[in-house]
């Protein structure tokens, strides 16, 4: 993937893109404002959320046992995988051993992160989405662009050429006719999924939460294709993050009220879906969890970027970012785009690996927005800040970045009241200069130039270089502070 400034200008020249984001994320946000001011509490239940996530965390090795031994308890068989690699190599070997080349997936993140559906096709299993959105993205053989509405960036009348294209060659053909009326393009996926369903004998799923005490996966979701995965297949494997475990069902009643206000804009979920082992008879005869560290232990190693292991993925600062509505998740790079994105990928796969990863931590303004949304109050801004000055730190050797080569001529040039004095001087003649030359004309009547030519362009390509003041501080000072 390209960095993130290269991706975002691509993006940025799609107009159609850009309304499909402004109309979807300005219509989340409105509802969630809406249901947000309902709660009195809201600031408190915000604070508690923090809490539980942090206290967990600082005791998550206990927390992990204590799950392990209330899974086994109660019949399930528990996997420990520390990359992506050994997670998909475990779900294959259980499709292997079962003789099973097709399963079907409720939308889970961490399987997308460690990239499973490509991994079983490898080994010869497909892999289908049964998520409304993802089952979009799916037969459109394109990538999520948001956490909780992957297909946020099609249209309706994209979303039904998706479907003529592309549901023939994945089982059941989309009806003659179809229209892009979303109730005809949701019973045209109804009918395509329930085949799948009803032949799938194994299923994967994630978890948004994971009970030690009890043993207990949850899932909440809105159309209910998750509950069908969850229940009817013989074989259930669930991926799911370390970082999702929390001690208490009392835990879990916090987040069940922070969730779903801010990701949907709902009071509550219409399905929340919790499973335990298993039952003789009911549902899945054969139970396997997968507990995925892929990095989650080295983002609980950073004292300041462990605070995006609290996120419950509800998507809440993507909505209200400036620079996500803009660009979308594509220009990412990963399954976790927006600003938690820009803080977790860096913090899962640490700095300094790729350009892609690195450039991550820049693409946000700092308006502090996201932090204002977040229900477990992960401070972004703060993160991002942090993240920033571990990439400068990794490019400390080598040949020197043209940023880092302006920034100690600056410190350079400011260290010293005299050759502060003598830059003075030539900022005064820059005013003329700019003054005399600068066609724009900004609030205020300052002149300004709109753009220089290169390598003055790298700056003057999206700002305006305004006239500096005709005379500095010192010099007015020096005058007896009359203009």
């Amino acid at each position: 993937m390209p960095a993130f400034p290269e991706a975002a200008r691509k993006a940025l020249a799609d107009t159609q893109l850009r309304r499909n984001l402004a109309h979807a994320t300005g219509t989340i946000r409105a509802k969630r404002e809406a249901v947000v001011g309902e709660v009195a509490e809201w600031e408190e239940l915000r604070l508690a959320g923090a809490a539980i996530k942090d206290n967990t965390l600082r005791r998550l090795d206990e927390h992990l046992l204590t799950l392990e031994a209330s899974l086994q308890a109660r019949g399930a068989t528990v996997h420990w995988a520390r990359d992506a690699a050994e997670a998909c190599e475990i779900v294959a070997r259980i499709a292997h051993g079962h003789g099973i080349d097709e399963v079907v997936k409720v939308k889970s993140m961490a399987t997308q992160e460690i990239g499973l559906n490509e991994a079983l096709a490898a080994h010869g299993v497909t892999a289908w989405e049964t998520d409304l959105a993802e089952l979009i993205v799916q037969l459109g053989d394109d990538l999520p662009s948001h956490i909780l509405v992957p297909a946020i960036h099609r249209n309706r009348a994209e979303i039904r050429e998706v479907f003529r294209r592309g549901m023939a060659d994945a089982g059941r053909p989309a009806p003659p006719g179809l229209s892009d009326e979303p109730a005809e393009l949701a019973a045209a996926a109804r009918l395509h999924l329930r085949e799948k369903f009803l032949r799938a004998r194994m299923a994967v799923s994630g978890a948004n939460f994971a009970v030690a005490e009890s043993g207990t996966l949850v899932v909440v979701e809105s159309e209910g294709n998750g509950r069908m995965c969850l229940t009817l297949p013989e074989v259930l494997v669930s991926v799911v993050g370390i970082e999702k475990v929390v001690p208490t069902f009392a835990d879990l009643d916090v987040f069940l009220q922070l969730l779903p206000r801010s990701s949907t804009g709902e009071r509550m979920n219409p399905y929340t879906s919790t499973w335990s082992g298993v039952t003789p008879g009911d549902g899945p005869q054969e139970m396997h969890v997968v507990l995925l560290d892929n990095g989650r232990t080295r983002a609980l190693a950073d004292e300041v970027g462990r605070q995006a292991l609290r996120c419950i993925r509800c998507s809440a600062c993507l909505n209200v970012c400036p620079v996500y509505e803009r660009t979308g998740g594509h220009a990412y790079g990963s399954v976790y785009p927006g600003p938690i994105g820009a803080i977790l990928n860096p913090l899962l796969k640490g700095v300094g690996v790729d350009e892609q990863t690195d450039s991550l931590p820049y693409a946000s303004t700092l308006c502090g927005a996201c932090f204002e949304a977040c229900p477990v109050r992960i401070d972004i801004p703060e993160v991002l800040v942090h993240l920033r000055a571990k990439v400068v730190d990794a490019h400390r050797e080598g040949v020197p970045k043209p940023e880092a080569v302006a920034m100690k001529s600056a410190a350079w040039l400011l260290s010293d009241a005299r050759r502060l004095g003598l830059a003075e001087r030539g900022l005064g003649v820059a005013n003329r200069a700019l003054t005399r030359f600068g066609r724009r004309v900004l609030p205020g009547g300052r002149r300004a130039l709109g753009r220089l030519p290169w390598p003055g362009s790298l700056w003057t390509n999206a700002r305006d270089l305004p006239a500096p003041p005709r005379e500095s501080f010192r010099a007015w000072w020096r005058k007896g502070g009359r203009p």
